[in-house]
């Protein structure tokens, strides 16, 4: 079911990390929390600071200096586990030079990615093939809209996109919301005038077509087979005929 409030979530989200990091201790991971109007940086630290207490190894790194600033600055216990993407891949390359071959793949330790978008795609890349322990994204935007078709878009979705599973994430949209919890599968609500109904569970993250067949089969006189489902598949049809 959906948490009732933000630090329930927060809660869901450490046990499906630690359930997460169980089941791949080297895993490419993803945490979303995509409320309207969320500070990020408080449930950040509160994630950070509950992984300290399990004696965890980890750097908390963001996309810019300030942002690290920031952090740091709102969590000065933690502020030497906190640098930027641009700090982390210096780092790295210092360690790489002063390893040796047979070590410069980097640490174990878990690297925790805040809101890397879709300008740090390359950086965020980088930093992720030289580091061989657990990588967490949180709240990634690296899939831009803008790219969203031709042959860049499809190598990556391909490639280093697809290495990523969902540790955790709850995702309100318009009249539905989105809910994954590691190990369970993700599952689908619908919104209510009363409040949210569950509509559907996947093995997988649905798509807006699985989204709606599986509305509509929970809402009598409904289908799935309007103008907006259709142009969605003719447009995947294009590009699979395009791979």
């Amino acid at each position: 079911m959906l948490p009732p409030d933000l630090r329930t979530a927060e809660a869901e989200t450490r046990e499906a990390l630690r359930s997460a990091l169980a089941a791949d201790p080297r895993g490419r991971w993803t945490v979303e929390l995509r409320f309207e109007g969320l500070r990020l940086l408080a449930p950040v630290l509160r994630l950070v600071a509950a992984l300290e207490a399990d004696a965890v190894a980890f750097r908390l790194l963001f996309s810019d200096a300030g942002a690290a600033a920031l952090a740091r600055r709102d969590g000065p216990a933690l502020a030497e586990r906190i640098a930027s993407f641009s700090d982390q891949l210096r780092r790295q390359g210092a360690e790489a030079a002063g390893a040796g071959d047979d070590q410069a793949a980097g640490s174990d330790e878990l690297l925790l990615l805040v809101g890397a978008s879709q300008s740090d795609y390359e950086e965020v890349e980088t930093l992720c093939q030289a580091h061989r322990g657990p990588v967490v994204l949180i709240n990634p935007g690296l899939e831009d809209a803008a790219v969203g078709i031709g042959s860049v878009a499809r190598q990556r979705r391909r490639g280093f996109l697809a290495l990523w599973k969902a540790a955790y994430a709850l995702i309100p949209q318009a009249a539905t919301a989105l809910r994954r919890c590691h190990p369970d599968d993700w599952e689908l609500y619908r919104l209510d005038p009363d409040g949210y109904r569950f509509a559907g569970r996947f093995d997988h993250r649905p798509d807006a077509e699985e989204q709606e067949t599986a509305l509509a089969a929970g809402v009598p006189g409904s289908t799935a087979s309007g103008l907006a489902a259709t142009l969605r598949s003719v447009d995947r049809l294009l590009e699979g005929l395009q791979n």
